[in-house]
């Protein structure tokens, strides 16, 4: 039965390979907008996204709080997922040519202690993202269950808690998400992947949006806040609040504090996930 947006043909891709892709998203002009809007941040903080707004920037720039609630991007969230979404977090990635910038192979959900896997990342390339600026590299049909991690904090390792596999991946099985800008490729929360570093003249920037299943919440009784972006609140997490402007003081105190209940929640995550799946043991199942 075809949903708001993926045929089954899709839904069942999906279930078997934990990704889709390409799927435009935003047309060629809005997604140029996007950009410059990115850029200007940039240049506003002396040329670089500062890491402490970029955990949850749709809360702090209007235009990001309207794309993470676009009906292009939710309504195939809502055929994996089902009607009732929340956004959990919305981050950039962006390399530049010879800066070392890479994503070692993990899987996204390991350390956010949600009650259940029911979550999805959506990339959404701001540019080109292909081959030579390192775009996103998958193991399709890598999804079905929680792998071992380790704490790397090699240089470069652009995720903030510093994790990758603790497991071997085999490179072969790897496939490359090429993306045109305003393209999107959509992947489960354990789909393991990475990207290489950017080996091309030009940078390679995209938008890592997370949302989850509004009926999932944050283990052991945490509470953490997410966006409602469609369908009914379950109670299960905190809503956040539309930004006034972009980076409105009164955004920014929230986006503070909001930001110290998210840390916390992540590092007892990340304590409970070592102590059930010590490094180099292999996963049960």
């Amino acid at each position: 039965m075809a949903g708001k947006s993926l045929g089954e043909p899709e839904t069942e891709a999906f279930r078997r390979d934990g990704i889709l892709f390409p799927l435009r998203a935003v047309e060629p002009d809005a997604i140029a907008e996007c950009l410059s809007t990115f850029e200007s941040i940039e240049a506003r903080y002396a040329g670089r996204f500062p890491p402490a707004l970029n955990v949850k920037s749709h809360l702090l720039v209007p235009q990001l709080w309207d794309l993470v609630h676009a009906r292009r991007i939710v309504d195939p969230v809502e055929d994996l997922l089902g009607p009732d979404i929340l956004c959990w977090a919305a981050s950039f990635f962006a390399k530049s040519p010879g800066d070392g910038q890479h994503v070692p192979w993990h899987q996204d959900g390991t350390y956010w202690g949600l009650t259940a896997p029911a979550a999805v990342t959506v990339w959404l390339a701001f540019t080109p993202s292909t081959v030579e600026n390192g775009c996103l590299r998958v193991v399709p049909g890598s999804h079905h269950g929680q792998l071992p991690h380790r704490d790397a904090n090699r240089s470069g390792n652009m995720l903030p808690v510093g994790e990758e596999l603790s497991v071997e991946v085999n490179e072969a099985d790897a496939v490359d998400v090429v993306l045109a800008p305003g393209e999107m490729s959509i992947h489960h929360v354990l789909l393991a992947h990475a990207s290489e570093t950017n080996r091309s003249s030009g940078r390679r920037i995209g938008l890592a949006i997370r949302y989850i299943d509004g009926r999932v919440g944050q283990r052991d009784g945490r509470r953490n806040s997410a966006t409602l972006v469609r369908g009914r609140d379950h109670g299960t997490f905190d809503l956040e609040r539309a930004p006034e402007s972009a980076f409105d003081p009164r955004a920014l105190e929230r986006q503070r504090q909001i930001l110290r209940a998210f840390a916390d929640n992540v590092s007892a995550a990340k304590t409970s996930e070592s102590r059930q799946h010590p490094p180099g043991e292999p996963p049960s199942g």
